[in-house]
């Protein structure tokens, strides 16, 4: 009993269609990854730039912890802004 030569071309295609779609829900899996630790860094990079200045400033003008704790939410807040920035890009481009 031997395959027909249509049926052997059908299922090569078939497989090769199966691997294609694997490959683009593995490279889609990595791109979100990517996108949540770029979310994630923008937001930490920020928190922790805001604190360091304010950490600074208070150094100087010796006001401890006053202007930590308002560099602090002016840094979270600024970082909250560019995630939801880079979120609308995103988006727009996907």
């Amino acid at each position: 009993m031997t395959i027909p030569e249509d049926f052997k071309t059908r299922l090569k295609i078939a497989k090769s269609r199966i691997k294609k779609e694997i490959n683009n829900d593995e490279a889609k899996r990595g791109s979100f990854m990517g996108n949540a630790f770029k979310l994630g860094t923008e937001l930490v990079a920020a928190v922790a730039v805001g604190t360091i200045i304010g950490f600074i400033l208070d150094s100087w003008f010796d006001t401890k912890p006053w202007l930590i704790i308002i560099f602090f939410f002016l840094g979270a807040a600024a970082g909250m802004i560019n995630v939801i920035r880079a979120a609308k890009r995103m988006q727009e481009r996907d």
